[in-house]
């Protein structure tokens, strides 16, 4: 039984409390887009190195990884995500961020921790250092790994180009935990697909220009890509079965600069959610038989470029994995704060670690919304209401979803760990 270790570990939480809730405030304050997080990384390998981890920092350009070795005993990985989003902050919090960055386009955007990895951070700090503190309850190595731009979709991919595999322990599990919208502290997981895989295109359509008075000298790019926009929607409301699953999304549509001025080209870029291969295989190549069909239709000049800006694999839980994890949880937590959850249609690099390094892995889910909010809004029909992961009104509440995410990491590593 896990248990007892468990709250061993869990011991001086209540002490250590005071202190992470700074860390998270400060790390909300100062977000840092992907591949940036500089002031992120060096703060969490400050608080590994003080706790006695062996530090390794700049793997994959800014990710941090940690290594406390406790005697024989299983290998653990247990992951963070760091990176932020170009969001502007407006959730009115005293500790909002008010920061600015430089994206890769050279544009400055906004910054705001809008989908919760400053708290994914906060945790890990949290339980690396209170296992460092407690090392007679567990025995093993534990490797807190802290990864960057998992918003695009390339953070976990390059730890692993830059020797992740090969410098490290290789792990017998590998545990991810993020925070959503949801009553705070509530565990939610599954085994098999958890999240879905995800691909991000942007599709370059050419037309003619001409004056906006003038309609019959050009070859109308706008007029092309509304056009396609919504032949895209027929996609999943009449190519994919109703008993499987698609989300196609145009989030962007940009063409010209004036009213009277038909220009040459329009760009979309939108997003596609799938939950199995064959269908995204499907959707993937309706995409682009709609894209060069109506640009064809419209007498384009040329085809269309379809470039991919970033690609999601699906996350599969482990079975056995989980099951020893969601045991781990409904020993230690009240029946009504674990539960089993569906696949979501958000995606995540995280799988790559398990899935390249064949390891087992496991992802699960913290709710972190104040439970009286999310309870008043479930009885009013408006749960849809509350802010999502990626709103620019996104904020866990602090108490208790920072003590919850800690406790989970710990109950779920002890499940290896444990003496």
């Amino acid at each position: 039984m896990t248990k007892p270790q468990s709250e061993k570990v869990l011991s001086t939480l209540d002490g250590l409390l005071p202190e992470l809730e700074p860390v998270y405030k400060d790390i909300h304050a100062h977000p840092e887009l992907s591949m940036q997080e500089v002031r992120t990384s060096k703060l969490a390998a400050e608080h590994l190195r003080a706790a006695g981890y062996e530090v390794t920092a700049g793997v994959g350009k800014t990710g941090v990884v940690g290594v406390l070795r406790n005697g024989d005993g299983p290998t653990l990985m247990l992951r963070a995500d760091m990176d932020a989003l170009p969001v502007k902050e407006a959730t009115g919090l005293p500790y909002a961020s008010t920061a600015t960055a430089t994206d890769r386009e050279g544009k400055t955007v906004p910054v705001m921790h809008a989908c919760g990895h400053d708290m994914h951070v906060t945790w890990l700090i949290g339980a690396s250092t209170l296992f460092a503190r407690n090392r007679d309850a567990w025995r093993g190595t534990l490797m807190p790994v802290f990864q960057p731009a998992e918003e695009t979709g390339e953070g976990a991919q390059a730890m692993i180009d830059d020797g992740l595999f090969k410098r490290f322990p290789k792990p017998d599990a590998i545990l991810g935990q993020h925070v959503m919208v949801g009553p705070s502290g509530l565990l939610s997981s599954r085994f098999g697909v958890i999240t879905s895989a995800g691909d991000s295109l942007q599709i370059r359509m050419f037309g003619r220009g001409a004056h906006g008075s003038m309609p019959q000298a050009s070859i109308d790019p706008v007029v092309m890509a509304a056009a396609t926009v919504l032949r895209l929607q027929t996609i999943v409301s009449r190519e994919i079965a109703a008993t499987d699953s698609a989300v196609v999304t145009v989030g962007s549509l940009q063409a010209g600069t004036k009213e009277n001025v038909i220009p040459d080209e329009a760009i979309i870029k939108l997003n596609v959610r799938t939950f199995d291969e064959a269908v995204r295989s499907h959707v993937l190549a309706a995409i682009e038989r709609i894209v060069n069909a109506e640009a064809e239709a419209s007498g384009a000049p040329r085809k269309p470029e379809i470039t991919v800006l970033d690609r999601y694999a699906l996350v599969k839980n482990d079975a056995e994995a989980t099951k020893r994890i969601a045991g781990a949880f409904r020993e230690f937590f009240p029946a009504e704060r674990v539960q089993e959850t569906q696949p979501t249609t958000a995606s995540e690099d995280f799988g790559c670690f398990g899935s390249e390094w064949h390891v087992p892995s496991v992802f699960w889910f913290v709710g972190g919304t104040d439970p009286e909010v999310y309870s008043k809004a479930k009885a009013a029909g408006k749960v849809g209401e509350i802010p999502t992961n990626h709103n620019p009104g996104f904020a866990p509440v602090i108490n208790p979803t920072l003590k919850a995410g800690v406790e989970a990491m710990v109950v779920a590593a002890q499940a290896w760990l444990s003496t």
